[in-house]
């Protein structure tokens, strides 16, 4: 992190957390030092021990410093994780455009899971496909990577449409401020088709070139969202090591508060190369979904939206 963009987060939390964490008597540890041992935390796998050697401090007072900065971030979710207005919708409608053709695209979706310690209570409804106990998020990304909804709390063990059923989105979807006019985001084949969601063709085997060529479009285009997970896991490396905490109402807050630091590091142009990291989707419920037909209610617009913009794409597909 560049020191312009510390400065900037210092400068928005540092009157909430100016309060000593410490007992009287003590040293005090000064904003700077808090968001600093924070940054660490969250940026790196280093323990809470070391890292409170690091910043010479003793380890129950790193652990609230760091939730303090949290709480105290948290608190800005709505001004850096925002719904698109209409100048920028219009913004990322052209830039996703001129990825493969892709039209009326507002943002790309998909889930990814947060590696966590067991938690106290029912930590088996935690444990995911893969094994490990995780909590899931969901988000959707602009042109550039930022993130413009955030969604976190649910378990690993739950599929990615409860996840998305349960969230807000749906309600966007009926709201003509969120989805105004044709609009819609990309997701892949785990999200049921919808007017303002589209998936790909499910490939049976006999898909037109058309509809081939749609999907391949369709991936290209959504792929912004891999490479924001990416870049989101690079910069807070905590995510893709496991976060030490067992409170499941921190985790969630914890794991905002790095998109919402992401989205910090975007507006103030502070370059980082992103990782290659490789997202953990849960394949086999993709496959089995994928078979599930469109959601009801403008079903039948939905599937007619979609050829549509199949038909009308550029063919990329044996050019």
């Amino acid at each position: 992190m560049q020191r312009k963009t510390f400065d900037f987060i210092l400068s928005l939390i540092g009157p909430k957390i100016s309060e000593n964490v410490v007992k009287p008597g003590r040293p005090s540890v000064s904003p700077e030092t808090q968001l600093l041992l924070t940054l660490w935390i969250l940026g790196t796998p280093d323990s809470y021990r070391s890292v409170s050697d690091r910043f010479n401090v003793g380890k129950a007072t790193a652990v609230i410093s760091v939730r303090r900065v949290v709480k105290a971030l948290y608190d800005h979710v709505h001004t850096f994780i925002k719904w698109p207005i209409a100048d920028e919708m219009e913004t990322s409608i052209r830039v996703f455009r001129a990825v493969k053709g892709f039209p009326n695209v507002i943002g790309a979706i998909d889930g990814t899971h947060i590696s966590i310690t067991a938690p106290k209570n029912n930590a088996e409804a935690y444990v995911n496909r893969k094994g490990y106990h995780s909590m899931q998020l969901q988000a959707v990304c602009n042109e550039n990577g930022m993130f413009i909804h955030c969604f976190t709390g649910y378990p690993g063990a739950v599929h990615d449409l409860r996840v998305f059923q349960n969230s807000d989105l749906p309600e966007f979807f009926r709201n003509d401020t969120q989805f105004p006019d044709d609009v819609h985001i990309l997701g892949d084949a785990a999200y049921k088709l919808h007017k303002h969601l589209m998936v790909p063709f499910k490939d049976n085997g006999h898909l037109t070139d058309i509809q081939k060529n749609f999907n391949m479009c369709h991936s290209s285009t959504r792929m912004a969202i891999e490479r924001a997970f990416g870049l989101l896991k690079g910069r807070m490396r905590r995510l893709l090591d496991t976060l030490p905490m067992t409170r499941e109402d921190l985790i969630p807050k914890y794991i905002i508060t790095c998109c919402i630091l992401h989205n910090i590091c975007l507006l103030k142009q502070d370059q980082f190369q992103p990782l290659a990291v490789a997202i953990s989707n849960n394949a086999s419920a993709v496959e089995i979904l994928a078979t599930r037909e469109p959601d009801g209610g403008g079903r039948d617009v939905a599937i007619r939206k979609r050829d549509v913009i199949a038909a009308e794409l550029p063919m990329q597909i044996g050019a």
